[in-house]
């Protein structure tokens, strides 16, 4: 099984790779949008304490659950379930996460596709002409460019496309090739934005937003805005970080890895923080309380300074990258179900799950007509549900994700044996000290955590 189903080359590819997957649209769009909602400093602290005792622990768990069993997130639920309370009903826990996986890929490749229509409107020089003026700009993105389903199916089509062909050939010709190109160019373009941010006026006053902290400002739906992003861009709950984990071998330490991939997380979410911050701030203006910043917003800061149309370039080209990354990871999920439990070919997986999804995109794609559509986005936003996209979207951010995430961590932590969980956890690792801790969080602190973020929901606050 672990021959035919692929595994990686080394602990390398499997960083690189399961990085990819939680570095996304979140990291580079939300985060910053809710940090400047929510006053900085003391709310990017509490977003690290999330990170630490509630993300990372579920994230060890998916893993140690993925490389156990090596299998997909429903076999993986079946085989680890035979003699505990409730049997085969935890399947269903597997069986949450492909949906999850095809639901947020249906959608997310669309929100993807609008990076590839801005850097080609940047490299034509038409970004700087229509960001010249922001109610132009503005204009055109909501009541032209997403009312325009040709586009829209066009540019998701050709995203999936891409996704495809990376998750066709395979954990290591495939994914895990792409992630070695991907990373490296999305870091070195990060650290390069970050250093041309240095060098504006408005860098002193972005690091002193995001990293001194006034406590006075946090409030009590900020905590839990903290809690559901760490969530989140973790890509927790969807099985993506269990099936990767069913691809590395015993001798890669699992608490080693999810802190890895954890730290890259929250680091590049914090520098986009700072570009961003520190572009705004050096032109003086008032960020638009949007959940379009991105798209209406940013390049009427860009244009203004050096260099524009390549910077405008170089900025979308780098949310594609890590959109692609978290794609690929979502089709996996889809994928790797239809190759254990069905008995399908690689390949044949792929094309028909990718297909199928990108069929079911297009709806998506086309229910994005006019301004009062862009409200409905909570991968930026948390507004209302209008919509096939909207509705998406919703079940999968606030039920899919944070249900799963619970469920994984009531049974890991109670369900599966100290023993058992212990020896995973060490071996590759050596002794855990902290052992101990993590499992009073996977049993407590983080079943309570995501358990708030349920609740939320049910009282329709959507962790407001």
């Amino acid at each position: 099984m672990t021959e035919s189903r692929g595994q990686w080359s080394g602990k390398l590819g499997f960083i690189l790779a399961a990085t990819g997957s939680a570095i996304g649209l979140g990291n580079l769009w939300k985060f910053p949008y809710i940090t400047h909602e929510n006053n900085g400093g003391a709310f990017v602290l509490v977003y690290i304490a999330c990170i630490v005792l509630v993300g990372g622990p579920i994230m060890m768990a998916e893993i140690l659950i993925g490389r156990k069993t090596q299998l997909s997130p429903v076999g993986a639920f079946r085989v680890m379930s035979l003699g505990k309370p409730g049997g085969k009903l935890w399947q269903g826990v597997g069986f949450l996460g492909v949906l999850a996986g095809f639901t947020i890929l249906s959608y997310y490749s669309v929100v993807a596709g609008w990076t590839i229509h801005y850097t080609w409107l940047a490299l034509s020089g038409q970004l700087a002409e229509l960001a010249t003026n922001p109610e132009v700009l503005g204009t055109y993105f909501g009541s032209e460019f997403l009312a325009d389903g040709t586009q829209q199916v066009s540019y998701h089509v050709l995203f999936m496309c891409l996704t495809i062909g990376a998750v066709f050939f395979g954990v290591k010709g495939g994914i895990e090739r792409v992630a070695k190109v991907l990373m490296p160019i999305l870091f070195a373009i990060l650290i390069g934005l970050v250093i041309y941010s240095s060098q504006t006026s408005g860098f002193g006053e972005a690091l002193r937003f995001l990293f001194q902290p006034d406590f006075s400002t946090l409030t009590k739906g900020a905590v839990l805005e903290a809690l559901g992003h760490a969530f989140f861009t973790l890509s927790l709950g969807m099985g993506a970080m269990l099936t990767y984990g069913s691809y590395i071998g015993r001798d890669i330490s699992v608490p080693r890895a999810a802190m890895q991939i954890s730290l890259l997380d929250t680091l590049i979410a914090l520098m986009a923080c700072v570009i961003m911050f520190s572009i705004i701030n050096t032109s003086d203006i008032e960020v638009a309380k949007s959940a379009t910043i991105l798209f209406t917003t940013i390049p009427t800061v860009l244009i203004k300074l050096p260099g524009a149309d390549i910077l405008n370039a170089v900025f979308y080209l780098l949310i594609g990258f890590a959109a692609l990354t978290s794609t690929i990871s979502l089709l996996e999920v889809v994928s790797s179900y239809a190759i254990d439990e069905l008995g399908w070919s690689r390949r044949r997986a792929t094309l028909t799950m990718g297909s199928v999804i990108t069929v079911f995109g297009v709806l998506n794609a086309l229910s994005l007509g006019g301004n009062d559509a862009l409200t409905s986005i909570n991968l930026i936003g948390r507004e209302s549900t209008a919509g096939v996209f909207g509705t998406m979207d919703y079940l999968a951010s606030n039920w899919f994700l944070p249900v799963g995430g619970f469920l994984i961590a009531i049974f890991t932590g109670w369900l599966l044996s100290p023993k058992l969980t212990r020896t995973e956890l060490e071996d590759g690792h050596g002794l855990m000290k902290s052992f101990t801790g993590w499992l009073f969080l996977i049993r407590f602190l983080a079943p309570l955590a995501v358990g708030a973020i349920i609740v939320s929901v049910i009282l329709g606050k959507e962790y407001q």
